[in-house]
């Protein structure tokens, strides 16, 4: 795989496809594994891009794996260490893949996004704006835009909406009855701790992690695992220190680049389909990249 490769959606001859989301495709290997390849699709305001990002499902991959490491001792994840040579035969197949993809458990995917909010900024802006909350929670008055959570970081899980879909915020409570209180606070906890230790990890190496969002999943046994991807540009808001001021949209290394694009354009509204300029594409593909040197080089 050179950096220029291109892989919009994958094809692996000797596995059955279970689904292609957003981003992933995902393959089946046997009852207790399947292939997880992350594609160079790029979604911005919950629509997939016309245009890909060349490499950007390697750099997730990548950044993923990097983080699921770290992370081991807080929450198990849905890594199975399984060769990539054992499941894709086709030697050609296997080598355009590289980075790409990983061999994965299946688990049962909780029907929620966990996401932790350590700063003020993109959609609950207008909420705290007009009713002084963050997804319900009250929080310190007066904040100003991209400023830090003073009762941060917060725990704002949202639903899993269909593709092409939206995803809506709901309370604590609300995801306690969904999947159970004790699930629930295991959850909001893993969530939490993972933020914190990221978040200290990237601000020594000049990067923010202003919020992210988890998907998680469960085994057989109520075990919960991180599953997915983790701390990535796609789930993840990352602003360089340098430029990083109070009361500014700042600078990133994710693709707010390519909603702020959209929302000039109008376009935020219906992005399904959007072919973006070559300079947007490189230009983020450049962000990607960057964070990844900057997080685990």
């Amino acid at each position: 795989m050179t950096a220029t490769s291109v892989l919009q959606h994958a094809v692996i001859s000797n596995l059955p496809l279970l689904k292609r989301g957003k981003i992933r495709d995902m393959f089946s290997v046997d009852s207790e594994h399947m292939l997880m390849v992350a594609t160079d699709r790029v979604s911005a305001y919950d629509s997939v891009m016309e245009t890909p990002i060349p490499g950007k499902g390697a750099i997730l991959t990548r950044i993923s794996n990097f983080w699921f490491n770290m992370m081991e001792d807080i929450a198990p994840n849905h890594l199975s260490h399984i060769p990539l040579e054992q499941v894709i035969t086709d030697e050609h197949e296997r080598a355009f893949i590289g980075d790409r993809a990983i061999v994965v458990k299946k688990l049962q995917s909780l029907p929620f996004e966990g996401i932790v909010r350590g700063y003020l900024f993109g959609s609950v802006e207008k909420e705290y704006i007009t009713k002084g909350t963050i997804c319900g929670i009250p929080v310190t008055s007066g904040l100003q835009k991209a400023e830090k959570i003073p009762e941060g970081p917060l725990f704002t899980p949202s639903t899993k909406a269909m593709l092409g879909d939206h995803d809506e915020n709901i309370r604590f409570d609300e995801l306690e009855h969904l999947i159970g209180p004790e699930r629930a606070r295991r959850c909001r906890d893993i969530c939490i701790q993972i933020y914190k230790r990221a978040a200290a990890y990237a601000l020594e190496r000049g990067i923010i992690i202003a919020d992210t969002k988890f998907e998680l999943g469960e085994d057989e046994n109520g075990v919960i695992y991180i599953i997915d991807e983790i701390l990535t540009p796609d789930s993840s808001r990352f602003w360089p220190v340098k430029t990083y001021r109070v009361g500014e949209s700042p600078e990133s290394f994710d693709k707010q680049y390519i909603r702020d694009y959209l929302t000039a354009q109008g376009l935020n509204k219906n992005a399904k389909g959007v072919v973006l300029p070559d300079e947007v594409k490189l230009k983020t593909m450049k962000k990607y990249n960057l964070a990844e040197t900057i997080l685990t080089k």
